[in-house]
């Protein structure tokens, strides 16, 4: 099914149609029961760090803070899909117009620079952590790890208004679906009739300079915790200053290898199967919300033992 867009239509007429799963359209509400469960797992794991770090003092550290971050960006990254993927498997509400797909693909993709950011934050946390152990607590107190915070939201924000903004000066009036139940920058200007190449251009070397360096910079503090690690004496204190990076790395894996995935599949899969894209799409949105908290909880011995003071309590009551 294809809706026809009127020629030099404007933003107040321009209407999108969202993908679901194309030709198991029959199957939608089997579909939509894993992707409502991770959504579910997602928000309610997110939901409960902050909570844990929130309310137990000893996970009043500056570790746990930039875990809060990346769960309240994972919660971000979660609801700005949410509506929209569930409605398409639902209710079969594939339409959309242009100022809502708008907004959804800036907070989208504002989530997605977000989340590339708080990882290389939480590196550079890791890093001082282990080479400055000392300074560690005056260097990242509470109020500069906020800080922090509100920069990189800042940001994410605003690396991403400009072409959002030019989104909704241009006209559209090429028929077609867009790729998936959510709405994209790229697919959104390849419906576009205006001149897109501003947008084009801007959208790579976005993504080159601030996830391409938060990547290099990520890469570049692990060079030099390695290197401290390796000086260390012990066997013993090695394995446990390197224990305390698993976590993180297996975050950043989370959220790099379906974004790299993804982004293969946009630029050399033009042949293969919609559902493909789809999946990946999904997949580049659900993992790490639903991963983070998982490994976290499994990994770090602090929020174990939270999670079952918390349990204890509620038992105990």
């Amino acid at each position: 099914m294809k809706v026809s867009i009127p020629p030099r239509a404007n933003f107040s007429y321009a209407i999108f149609l969202l993908t679901g799963f194309p030709g198991l359209e029959w199957a939608h509400h089997w579909i939509s029961l894993p992707i409502f469960m991770g959504y579910f797992v997602a928000i309610m794991g997110n939901a409960t760090i902050l909570h844990l770090v929130r309310t137990e003092p000893s996970l009043h550290q500056p570790m746990y803070y930039f875990l809060a971050i990346l769960a309240m960006t994972d919660l971000g990254l979660c609801m700005s899909t949410l509506p929209s993927v569930l409605g398409v498997l639902w209710f079969d509400a594939r339409m959309v117009g242009l100022v809502p797909c708008v907004l959804q693909q800036h907070f989208l993709h504002s989530f997605f620079f977000m989340e590339s950011a708080v990882l290389f934050a939480m590196a550079l946390d890791r890093l001082v952590a282990i080479r400055f152990p000392l300074r560690y607590a005056s260097v990242l107190t509470g109020p500069r790890v906020a800080l922090i915070g509100m920069v990189l939201s800042m940001r994410s924000a605003a690396i991403t208004a400009a072409p959002s903004l030019h989104l909704l000066t241009f006209d559209y009036c090429h028929p077609g679906a867009l790729s998936h139940a959510y709405c994209l920058h790229q697919d959104m200007i390849r419906l576009a009739c205006s001149d897109t190449r501003f947008n084009r251009l801007y959208g790579l070397c976005i993504i080159m300079l601030a996830m391409g360096s938060d990547v290099l910079f990520i890469l570049l503090s692990y060079a030099v915790i390695l290197r401290t690690v390796l000086a260390i004496a012990s066997a013993g204190e090695r394995l446990k200053a390197f224990n305390t990076c698993v976590s993180h790395i297996l975050a950043v894996l989370c959220f790099y290898v379906p974004v790299l995935g993804l982004s293969i599949v946009h630029r050399f899969g033009q042949h293969t199967s919609p559902l493909v894209h789809i999946l990946m799409g999904t997949v580049s949105v659900l993992f790490p919300p639903v991963m983070n908290p998982v490994i976290y909880s499994i990994k770090t011995q602090q929020i174990r033992r939270a999670i079952v003071k918390v349990i204890s309590l509620g038992k105990i009551q």
